[in-house]
């Protein structure tokens, strides 16, 4: 095996790239177009489906019994429901998430017209004119609005500046980087996975590793609505892995500093053997890991199984505090997690022919 050295640096600048891109399900093709380029720099082949997702292949001695790594490029966001008749906007969200956290948001509007900044508020925001009402008004999407940074006092000012229904709603970012390696940003779900993945592939690429079977790098764009790896897997991938966020807190065993090897989740059990090769990957190579069991979670792996894919899953996370809101990680388990991935392509296959399929649990 070759050994590994995925660079810091070029995973860092690669994060700080995607999550100055905006991409709420629906509205991946500038992100998806970045990918795609940075695939094009590294060398590797790679195809979109009718949707869009991305599928790349790291080719390997075997090409059959693949093995298939995914991540998603869509995020939270949301789309504009109403003009309000004082010129400002209700909206929607696109992916599951809390007002709480869209609170005191910068925001971009997309409309056809062109982008237009904008803040995301309570409605009743201002304690000089509300007074101790604004601690009591209830935490829900019909009690925020959208502040544009235009002239504008009605519906029709928002017409004549080109807003419609249905315009999305990008989330800034607010990334920071600590001078102690934490990543304060939303959307590091799943971004941070994204520049993992991608990091993977550099590290590939530069060092002309053999692989013992090919290896698809699989990018969705539907995750955060459901659909997500539905219709991105290849036929003939025997083995399927996760990389997506391990949500950090009270009664979860994730931690920052490492890997998250999830052993089920909302959908059930992930596939025993795979994730303890996994787990064992990490004992020979040295990698800080933890075993959790996610309760209110769901990954591409229950949208590919869902879609009648016939392939063994896993899904390993880096650690994130705070998901779906202002999160945080850390870069050392960023590098942990692209470290796992880096000795899961070069080793044997767990199981190479259908047989094999048939053994006895240990």
């Amino acid at each position: 095996m070759a050994d590994l050295s995925i660079s810091k640096e070029y995973l860092q600048k690669t994060l700080i790239e995607l999550l100055n891109i905006a991409s709420p399900s629906g509205f991946t093709d500038r992100i998806a177009a970045f990918v795609c380029k940075t695939l094009q720099e590294c060398g590797i082949n790679f195809h979109t489906t009718q949707r869009g997702a991305i599928i790349s292949t790291l080719s390997g001695r075997q090409n059959v019994f693949d093995r298939s790594i995914v991540a998603h490029l869509d995020t939270l966001g949301a789309m504009v429901k109403t003009l309000k008749d004082n010129g400002r906007l209700t909206i929607s969200p696109v992916g599951t998430w809390s007002s709480r956290y869209a609170e005191g948001a910068r925001v971009t509007i997309y409309s056809d017209s062109g982008p237009v900044r904008g803040t995301v508020l309570p409605l009743l925001a201002s304690g000089h004119i509300h007074g101790g009402k604004v601690d009591s008004q209830p935490t829900s999407w019909e009690h925020v609005e959208v502040r544009i940074d235009q002239v504008c006092k009605s519906a029709k000012d928002l017409n004549r500046i080109g807003i419609e229904v249905g315009d999305y709603v990008a989330i800034d970012s607010a990334t920071e980087i600590t001078s102690t390696g934490f990543i304060n940003a939303r959307h590091l779900d799943d971004k941070a996975g994204v520049a993992i993945l991608l990091a993977v592939a550099q590290w590939y690429s530069e060092n002309e590793i053999e692989l013992p079977v090919d290896c698809h790098l699989v990018f969705t764009i539907t995750e955060e609505v459901g659909s997500g790896a539905s219709a991105a897997i290849d036929g003939d991938t025997a083995e399927m892995v996760a990389l997506d966020h391990a949500p950090v807190g009270p009664g979860q065993n994730a931690i920052e500093d490492g890997v998250t090897i999830a052993m089920m989740d909302l959908s059930g059990p992930y596939d025993i053997h795979l994730s303890r090769k996994l787990v064992d990957l990490c004992k020979v190579h040295g990698i800080t890991y933890t075993k959790d069991i996610f309760k209110h979670y769901r990954s591409d792996s229950a949208s590919a199984i869902s879609a009648g894919n016939d392939t063994r899953t896993a899904l390993i996370g880096f650690g994130v505090d705070a998901s779906h809101g202002y999160e945080r990680s850390h870069i050392s388990s960023l590098i942990s997690v692209a470290e796992l991935l880096g000795w899961f392509i070069q080793s044997p296959p767990a199981f190479k022919n259908e047989n094999d399929a048939l053994c006895t649990l240990k």
